[in-house]
């Protein structure tokens, strides 16, 4: 009997988990109780095969919820963030182990440079950081966040059969929140103003929802342009999905995540005729353009809008109108805070005030001219730009650095796709860089990189071209290797 109970541990100790879950939650009401078996299951993995439980990982990032204590000063996402700390002591200790862990071909990239300069400038900005507390809570959240998503990718995508499953465990979940929301929003005649209630705790809000499924949508596109000839039932099944993506990102009402797809589906026909190394430099160059006609005789102060006619609309279309008006609250609100980021950013233009200290010092930096209903900000959101919040909060460094970045990944997507002779690989990049740029569009009118759904769907693409590079090199040089095989009688 000792050596059957012995056998069956895991089985045993799986129900028990179950069961005392169940009762946990009957008995508080509080449904992160419920969140024991998975803790379980993960735990489990990792100690058979780390890798299982890294896909484990991922599969949960879409239906993890934020849940806030300490009188809302403090929260955590579960069940994935508890999962990233596991992950970042599990890399520590293989650094430890093998301080040469990390292979020199993923440290000699540009982006890993640029990435890692973008941390340690960080540092920087955490020492110099008006608000200590909160930019040290920043620097290990954003810790978890890279050795997750940016380093062990590296270990992880090595075959086809790694992008595949990738995908499936990213998307299955995805789906089902967005099949979930559309119900509750369904329910709700999907009306615009009950668009924050359908996210049903899933996402932070419809802004965080739009993002990333808008985000993984061109890779939807890609997988139904690779399976091609695999039948008509996946074919069927994927256009199908497409829809209901389709759905969710027109049930968001985000008008960025729309901007996002289209800005995304250019980026790949520009990759197709490698004519992308001129979007970024021709789109900062507008800005730029845009920022000097706007300041000059403080041209700014025409915009502003009628504080009594600027207010939330209760319909999409209403809300449209009202945006190219300037009489929409969202947009006038953006307006209001980026003004007050730039001023704001003057007095503290290298080291910024340090990360997340955006919302204790901006109020008086802003034009009472441009002030809505919500300028009161209870939610203590920021610059709703992730240019500016760079700006602000880290310094013109971090805002430089972030400049670079997105030009660079897409020079280099397009590098790749003309390389590659496999015709998997190449639609894998053009659909990366496809996702990186949806999440700049979106991230150009919030600053979401640092939460763990949106940051996974940037910086995972972003890594998995490094790691698509590698494989390119690689083929590249079997072929060279097979030709030089090759016997001459000239």
């Amino acid at each position: 009997m000792w050596l059957s109970l012995r056998n069956n541990w895991f089985s045993i100790a799986a129900f028990t988990i179950l069961f005392a879950s169940i009762i946990l939650y009957c008995y508080t009401g509080a449904y992160y109780f419920l969140g024991g078996p998975v803790v379980f299951l993960f735990f489990a993995f990792l100690g058979v095969n780390w890798k299982i439980s890294y896909w484990f990982f991922l599969f949960t990032i879409p239906f993890s919820v934020q849940i806030n204590f300490n009188y809302d000063t403090m929260s955590i996402t579960l069940p994935d963030e508890p999962m990233m700390w596991v992950f970042f002591l599990l890399f520590m200790l293989i650094l430890a182990r093998n301080p040469n862990i990390l292979p020199k071909w993923w440290w000699k990239d540009k982006i890993t440079m640029i990435v890692v300069f973008q941390f340690i400038w960080l540092l920087v900005a955490v020492v110099f950081s008006k608000v200590m507390f909160y930019s040290i809570k920043f620097l290990m959240a954003k810790s978890w966040l890279m050795v997750c998503y940016f380093i062990f990718p590296i270990f992880i995508f090595k075959e086809k059969k790694d992008f595949i499953r990738g995908f499936l465990v990213m998307l299955i979940p995805m789906l089902a929140t967005i099949i979930v929301i559309l119900i509750h929003h369904y329910l709700l005649n999907f009306k615009f103003d009950k668009v924050q209630a359908a996210m049903s705790g899933l996402y932070y809000n419809h802004v965080d929802y739009s993002s990333v499924i808008s985000g993984f949508f061109p890779l939807l596109l890609i997988a139904f342009h690779l399976c091609k000839g695999k039948g008509v039932l996946i074919r069927g099944a994927l256009l199908l999905i497409i829809c209901i993506f389709i759905a969710g990102i027109g049930f968001s009402y985000a008008r960025a995540a729309v901007i996002g797809v289209v800005f995304a589906i250019i980026v790949g026909v520009f990759i197709r005729l490698k004519w992308v190394n001129i979007i970024m430099p021709g789109l900062y160059a507008l800005i730029a353009l845009l920022m000097v006609y706007m300041t000059h005789n403080n041209k700014f102060l025409d915009f502003r809008p009628d504080y009594n006619n600027t207010y939330m609309h209760k319909n999409f279309t209403d809300h449209l109108i009202a945006t190219i008006k300037g009489k929409d609250m969202s947009s006038m609100e953006r307006l209001h805070r980026w003004i007050g980021a730039i001023r704001m950013s003057r007095d503290e233009p290298i080291t910024g005030y340090g990360p997340h200290a955006f919302y204790y010092y901006y109020k008086p930096y802003t034009v009472s001219s441009f002030r809505t209903y919500v300028s009161r900000n209870n939610e203590h959101s920021t610059t709703h730009n992730y240019f500016l919040y760079m700006l602000v909060e880290q310094g013109w460094p971090a805002m430089i650095l972030y400049a670079l970045l997105i030009p660079m990944l897409l020079a280099k997507a397009q590098r790749l796709y003309h390389r590659f002779k496999d015709k998997f690989y190449r639609s894998v990049t053009i659909g990366l860089a496809m996702a990186i740029s949806v999440g700049f569009i979106n991230n150009f009118f919030s600053e979401l990189i640092e939460t763990h759904k949106v940051g996974a769907l940037f910086y995972i693409p972003a890594v998995l071209l490094i790691i698509l590079e590698k494989i390119c090199r690689d083929q590249e040089s079997e072929t060279r290797d097979q030709r030089e095989s090759i016997p001459s009688f000239a």
